[in-house]
C-alpha cells in the first residue's frame, strides 16, 4: 500500500480505492483508530468505542462478495449517542440514562452497514442533545481546529470526529442547528434535510414537536449527498448546471441574541458572490439582499417545542418528572431539568400547535416565489465559537443567553421543516460557516450549490456512479 494518507480522503475517494482494491476497509479502518489513538484523548469526539469491534466490521467488508458494487464501501462513520448501534450504550449524553447496552442496530445504522460503512462508535453530545456546545456530564468535547474552542452542538463529537479525520462521515440530529452548527465551527458541510425526508431514530413519528430531523456531517458536498442517498434510499435526480438563478442574500439576524461577527457577514456575503461569478459553462445566479418575512415571535414558537421536546425525552426515557421530590433530578443536569420543568407545563396548558409553524413555512415559500429566488443565504452563526468548556455547570438562563446566539440563524428552518446546508467558505484562511436554505425536496440542489462554493464538480446523481 502506497503513504497515502487515508484519513484524510473523502468518502468517495475512499470508496473507489476499495473498489478497486488499491485500499482494503481493513487498511481504512486502521488508519482511522490511529488517528483516534493519536487525537481523542484531547478533542473527546468519541462517547464509546471498540478498536476490535470496527476491525471486525471492516473484515466482513472486505469479505462480501458484493464488496465492489457497495456505494459507502470501507467508509467509516461516527454516530451520534442519541442512535442506538447494537453492543453500544445509548446515554444521550447524561448520567442520568441507562448504561444497558443497545441489542440492535437502528434501522438508519441498518442502512449504513447495508452500504457497506463501518461503525468507529458512539460520539458525544450535550445532555438530551438540548443544548448547543460540546459539553455534558459524559465529558467535553473541543474542536479539532482549536483545542481551546468549543465545537458547537448538539451532533458536537460527530463533528470533532470528522474534522479531526477519526471518521469521514457522521450521522447526527437537528432540532435547532444540531447538525449545522457544529459543522459551521469545523469548517465540514451538515445537511438537515427537510422534514420526513429521513427516518428518525427509534422510527418515532416525530420529535420535539416535529423540530427535529435526522442529518449527516461530511467534508465535502458530495459526501454529504452521497450518505443522504444511502440513508433515504432514493437515488438524487440530475440537477441542472444552471441552477439557482435567482439568490436572495440576507444578514439579518431574527433573534435578539448574537451580533453579526465580520467574519460570518464576509462568508455570507463571499459565498453569494461565487455563486453569482460561478465558473467557465455555468451561468451565475442573480443576487439580491433580501430579508426574510420572519415572524416577530420565531424564536418563541420554536422554544416551546424545544421545551415541550425536552419534557417529552425526559418521560419517554423513564427518567422520571422533574420535581423536588424526583429521585432523577440529581443525575438530570440542573439547566435539563429546568428546560423540562418548562416544558412539561407547556405539554399540560398549552400544547405547541402546529398551524402557527405552517403559517410561518407557507409564508417563506411564498416570498421565495414572489421574489424569483431559488435559495436563501445567510450566516450559519453568529460569531466564533467560545472556550471548550465554558458552560460547564452554568444554570439555565445563563445557559440560554450564552448559547443562543449559536442557533439564531439555524432554528427558524426547523420550526418550518425546510432543508437547509451548511458549508464553509474561506476568510483569512479559516473555513466560516454559511447556510442555504431551499424549497421541500431541494436537499441535492442545495448540496450542488454548496459544491460550488468548495470549488468542486457539482454531485449530480452521485449514487448512480455507484450501482
Amino acid at each position: 500500500m502506497d503513504d497515502l494518507d487515508l484519513t484524510a480522503l473523502t468518502a468517495a475517494e475512499i470508496v473507489a480505492r476499495v473498489h478497486d482494491g488499491r485500499s482494503s476497509a481493513v487498511d481504512v479502518a486502521r488508519a482511522h483508530l490511529a488517528r483516534i489513538a493519536e487525537r481523542d484523548a484531547t478533542v473527546g469526539a468519541f462517547q464509546a468505542h471498540d478498536a476490535q469491534r470496527v476491525l471486525a466490521e471492516a473484515t466482513g467488508v472486505d469479505q462480501r462478495a458484493d464488496r465492489f458494487a457497495l456505494p459507502l464501501a470501507g467508509v467509516p462513520v461516527a454516530v451520534k449517542d442519541t442512535i442506538d448501534v447494537s453492543g453500544y450504550a445509548t446515554r444521550r449524553g447524561s448520567a442520568a440514562t441507562s448504561t444497558e447496552l443497545a441489542k440492535r442496530d437502528d434501522e438508519l445504522v441498518k442502512r449504513l452497514r447495508a452500504a457497506g460503512a463501518v461503525v468507529m462508535g458512539k460520539t458525544r453530545m450535550p445532555e438530551l442533545a438540548a443544548w448547543s456546545f460540546g459539553q455534558s456530564p459524559l465529558g467535553t468535547t473541543r474542536n479539532p481546529l482549536d483545542e481551546t474552542a468549543d465545537p458547537g452542538g448538539s451532533s458536537s463529537g460527530s463533528a470533532a470526529a470528522v474534522a479531526a479525520g477519526m471518521a469521514t462521515l457522521a450521522l447526527g440530529t437537528d432540532g435547532g442547528g444540531s447538525v449545522r452548527i457544529p459543522a459551521a465551527h469545523c469548517g465540514l458541510v451538515g445537511l438537515k434535510p427537510g422534514a420526513g425526508v429521513l427516518p428518525l431514530p427509534g422510527g418515532a413519528e416525530e420529535h420535539w414537536c416535529g423540530l427535529t430531523v435526522t442529518g449527516s456531517i461530511a467534508r465535502s458536498a458530495e459526501d454529504a449527498a452521497l450518505m443522504l442517498e444511502v440513508l433515504s434510499g432514493r437515488a438524487a435526480a440530475d440537477v441542472d448546471d444552471g441552477w439557482p438563478a435567482g439568490v436572495a442574500l440576507s444578514l439579518r439576524n431574527p433573534t435578539p441574541f448574537g451580533r453579526l461577527h465580520p467574519d460570518q457577514q464576509a462568508a455570507a456575503v463571499g459565498a453569494a458572490a461565487r455563486l453569482r461569478a460561478c465558473g467557465p459553462g455555468t451561468p451565475g445566479a442573480s443576487v439580491t439582499l433580501a430579508d426574510p418575512p420572519y415572524p416577530r415571535q420565531v424564536l418563541r414558537l420554536w422554544a416551546r417545542r424545544w421545551q415541550a421536546g425536552i419534557a417529552q425525552d425526559v418521560a419517554d426515557l423513564g427518567l422520571g418528572t422533574p420535581d423536588p421530590d424526583d429521585p432523577f433530578r440529581g443525575e438530570l443536569e440542573p439547566r435539563t431539568a429546568t428546560a423540562a420543568r418548562r416544558g412539561r407545563r407547556i405539554l399540560r396548558y398549552a400544547p405547541p400547535r402546529a398551524r402557527a409553524a405552517q403559517a410561518w413555512r407557507e409564508r417563506f415559500l411564498a416570498w421565495l416565489d414572489a421574489g424569483g429566488h431559488d435559495l436563501l443565504i445567510t450566516p450559519a452563526v453568529a460569531g466564533p465559537p467560545g472556550p471548550a468548556g465554558a458552560l460547564q455547570d452554568r444554570r439555565y438562563l445563563s445557559t440560554v443567553l450564552h448559547a443562543a446566539p449559536q442557533a439564531a440563524y439555524t432554528h427558524a428552518w426547523n420550526l418550518a421543516g425546510l432543508p437547509a446546508v451548511v458549508a464553509s467558505v474561506m476568510v483569512r484562511d479559516r473555513p466560516i460557516g454559511v447556510q442555504l436554505v431551499g424549497r421541500p425536496g431541494d436537499e441535492h440542489r442545495l448540496l450542488a450549490a454548496a459544491a460550488r462554493l468548495e470549488g468542486r464538480k457539482v454531485p449530480e446523481a452521485v449514487g448512480a456512479r455507484a450501482r
